[in-house]
């Protein structure tokens, strides 16, 4: 008891440090050299395009935001014209905007600093965005052992809105692609799909290296990091608008396409293993409790032991799953056996688990309103679009109350598979991040920035809705609770707060020490 209130203490006193020495920096912002592109007087707001031409930020001004230039004040955002170059302090609501400045030219920036000292900087403006504080707010809840928990219909709500809305926007923005990118666009799709599938058996490499684990328990755990990830993907997409870093169209056609990977590893592995000998509990011949004789327990209650398994470890992986029903569906009460090959039913579960169908339905919906013009998807974007960022940060609410439940699960793991599940992502970002730029060299296609951070995140990231379901119905030997501890409790917090600002700064990097 007295270990976890001072554990408590220690991380409040550590978010407190935090704030005040980071807080300060995001409050003044970053300055941005640029160009007007428009004025939109009514709206007090301008387009601003920045001095590389890599992106349009729209910037924000208000009563109190000082117009000056060439030693004048000016209070009339008519002042700006189309074509004036301006440097502005906090390019979401500005600060202080500067008409004509003269001393700063060539990065963009308003200081020079070295390539570490930018990595630093960014690092920490983007760390302390909005919708990643309500996920510190929903890991210190749990902490703090504050009794709350926000209902399982809810976050149904939430990630269905989340899911359609993803799909909505990407096929809005599909209906514009043009024809000559079709064939670039598919090869991309192919060489997602088959680097998370290399993934998926890279990190069962590494599992058998660093990790004591059962090789079944490996084998559900690498193919978890061989799938992707829906929430971290709409956190990087909230990232990306907070800083204006645009991605291109087909990216949520991606998300799809690279969760099934990880599902066909985890099969293929295991697939392997029964044909070496591995008993009905999920043993090996050379690991201990091995029984060639062994039956599965009669029911899914009593099933699995010290493993990790039982209903409550099953409850759990449905409602992430989105599969947990109201109304369930009556069986016979027989014990659930693994299945052989790839089924019709575990086909289903593969390609058709409520997740894809929820975004491909919005990439759908979206693609046939965007085909017909704004005027009829105008209306909708209000919902779709609009209020994205704010359902995203409830959404991040409650996976970081999940995620810091998770992390009591790790205690039989090991400290190899803690680093695991904290050090992987970053291997596996760089070389999505690398595999994009080599794929547009290659194919003399260019992707914005954002997609590079996206790419990096879907093979970065772990399941917690695809695999889980596959992994129930195929690998009802494996332990439910160590892949989610892993993908939950230490993948996604990772990613969602500490790993996203850092590949944003590696595909920086890249774009810029290897220009195409």
């Amino acid at each position: 008891m007295k270990t976890r209130k001072a554990l408590a203490a220690l991380v409040v006193c550590g978010l407190a440090l935090l704030v005040v020495t980071v807080v300060p920096a995001v409050v003044w912002g970053e300055d941005v050299l640029g160009t007007v592109k428009s004025v939109d007087v009514r709206g007090r707001r301008f387009v601003l395009t920045t001095k590389t031409g890599e992106q349009d930020i729209v910037v924000r001004v208000n009563q109190w935001t000082p117009l000056g230039g060439d030693g004048k004040t000016f209070n009339d955002l008519a002042t700006l014209k189309a074509g004036t170059p301006v440097r502005v302090t906090n390019a979401i609501v500005a600060s202080d905007v500067t008409i004509n400045p003269k001393q700063e030219s060539g990065t963009g920036t308003k200081s020079e600093r070295s390539v570490l000292g930018e990595f630093w900087y960014n690092f920490r403006h983007n760390l302390f965005k909005p919708l990643l504080l309500f996920f510190y707010l929903g890991f210190v809840i749990v902490l703090l052992r504050v009794q709350y928990e926000i209902p399982y219909v809810v976050y149904q709500a939430l990630t269905m809105y989340l899911l359609l809305a993803i799909g909505w926007h990407g096929g809005e923005e599909l209906a514009g692609i043009k024809l000559n990118m079709i064939g670039p666009v598919l090869g991309f799709m192919v060489m997602g799909f088959g680097l998370n599938f290399v993934i998926g058996l890279i990190a069962f490499g590494i599992l058998r290296a660093a990790t004591r684990l059962r090789q079944v328990d490996q084998a559900t755990v690498a193919a978890f990091y061989g799938s992707d990830s829906a929430g971290t993907f709409v956190t990087c997409l909230g990232v990306l608008a907070a800083t204006h870093i645009r991605f291109d169209a087909f990216m949520p056609v991606m998300l799809a396409v690279m969760e099934v990977p990880g599902c066909l590893v985890g099969l293929y592995i295991v697939s392997r293993l029964r044909r070496q000998g591995m008993d009905a509990l999920g043993n090996m011949p050379h690991e201990p409790g091995y029984d060639p004789l062994a039956r599965r327990p009669a029911t899914e209650e009593t099933a699995g032991g010290p493993h990790g398994h039982g209903q409550p470890s099953i409850d759990l992986e449905k409602e992430l799953a989105l599969e947990r029903m109201e109304h369930e569906q009556i069986d016979n009460g027989s014990t659930p056996q693994p299945q052989k090959g790839m089924s019709l039913k575990l086909l289903h579960e593969v390609f058709l688990n409520p997740g894809l169908v929820l975004l491909f339905g919005g990439i759908f919906i979206g693609f046939a309103s965007g085909v017909q013009g704004i005027e009829v998807t105008r209306a909708d974007d209000s919902f779709f679009v609009t209020l994205f960022q704010g359902i995203l940060c409830l959404f991040l609410l409650e996976m970081g109350m999940t995620a810091a439940r998770r992390l009591k699960d790790l205690k039989t793991a090991g400290f190899g598979f803690i680093l695991f599940g904290v050090l992987a992502p970053n291997l596996f970002a760089v070389m999505g991040i690398l595999s994009v730029h080599a794929y547009s060299w290659l194919s003399h296609t260019p992707f914005d920035l954002g997609t590079y951070v996206l790419f990096s995140v879907l093979c970065a990231a772990a399941s917690y809705i695809a695999v889980p379901a596959v992994q129930r119905l195929a690998i009802p030997e494996a332990s439910p609770t160590l892949p989610l501890a892993a993908s939950l409790g230490l993948t996604f917090t990772y990613n969602v707060t500490i790993g996203i600002p850092i590949y944003i700064e590696i595909a920086k990097l890249v774009v810029r020490v290897w220009p195409l």
